[in-house]
């Protein structure tokens, strides 16, 4: 079996999940075939020193960034050491990174391979809460705020601390198939369903509350009544507002269109009913509002890169039945 060395960047200030959580997969992954070096994992920082994480604990490396040997993949986590990052962490990824055969960051350690110019042109993401500075402070990267991992060739970001978890049995999926990573996951007591394309955060929490009554009582019924007619002119309607003047002021109080608001519930209501029931595909169509399986085909498509059938077979609740 082909060895796929790990290097794992440190430094100051690492959010240590972000360390720990792909680390304790890939070394799931090589026990669950009966050859821990399938993953030889090491770490390293920029002199050697041992680092002080987020939450306060410390990391002992295995030896300094000048002496690691050229990894199969190479691992940078974020954290709030990514906010002022040490120059000597940028200067060595710009140098070696491109090296690497799979290029992996979690968190907002997608911020240090953009600053080392690794993602220009390319599609990523990382936590919510830093996109937009990412996208302001490095154009030359395709910013995508909703996935939980985005994979763009040989170079793989993904979302917010536990989000790694879910890119590393992803890739463990990839190297040693479906049965090892399903066998990870339930060891580490997650489940394998999380597709890459599945939001990071529910509309709900991605939308602000409008301030005024008839804008909240119109978020709150759409997400009662998905299968409703939910189109502008209706809402609006029931704001006692017109469409324009409608349209005009839930997007200047929820930071998204009517429309895009509609869009994020309905398939969020989708995906649960794919999860949790076994209503065929028809029938879920028309209860979240799509009204024919190929319009909701193809928002899922869109929105998760994944068929709904697919979507169910990879990702329903264990002991829901299935369609």
């Amino acid at each position: 079996m082909a060895e796929r060395s790990v290097l794992v960047v440190l430094f100051d200030d690492v959010q240590s999940l972000d360390v720990s959580g792909p680390v304790e997969v890939f070394a799931g992954a090589g026990k669950a075939i009966g050859d821990p070096a399938a993953y030889p994992i090491r770490t390293a920082t920029p002199d050697g020193a041992p680092v002080r994480t987020s939450s306060g604990l410390t990391l002992v490396p295995d030896l300094a960034l000048a002496d690691a040997p050229r990894p199969h993949t190479l691992l940078v986590p974020g954290g709030q050491g990514t906010r002022r990052p040490d120059a000597r962490v940028i200067d060595w990824l710009r140098e070696h990174g491109a090296r690497a055969e799979r290029l992996v960051s979690v968190c907002t350690g997608a911020l240090l391979l953009a600053e080392a110019g690794l993602l220009d042109g390319r599609r990523a993401t990382t936590h919510w809460t830093a996109c937009d500075h990412f996208a302001r402070a490095h154009p030359a990267v395709e910013v995508d705020p909703d996935p939980i991992f985005v994979r763009d060739g040989r170079v793989s970001t993904s979302a917010g601390v536990t989000a790694g978890i879910d890119l590393a049995l992803a890739l463990v999926e990839e190297d040693l198939g479906r049965d090892v990573a399903l066998t990870v996951a339930r060891h580490l007591v997650v489940f394998l369903r999380r597709p890459g394309g599945q939001a990071q955060f529910s509309a709900q929490l991605a939308a602000q509350t409008a301030r005024r009554e008839p804008l909240r009582e119109v978020q709150h019924w759409v997400t009662e009544h998905p299968e409703a007619d939910l189109s502008v002119e209706a809402l609006a309607g029931r704001a006692r507002l017109s469409p324009r003047h409608f349209a005009r002021a839930f997007q200047a109080e929820t930071g998204m269109t009517p429309g895009r608001y509609v869009e994020r519930v309905r398939l969020e209501h989708a995906r649960r009913l794919l999860e949790d029931t076994g209503d065929g595909v028809a029938l879920v169509s028309r209860a979240c509002g799509y009204g024919t399986p190929e319009a909701m085909r193809r928002a899922f498509v869109k929105a998760l890169g994944v068929a709904p059938a697919e979507y169910r077979r990879r990702f329903r609740a264990t002991g829901a039945p299935a369609a």
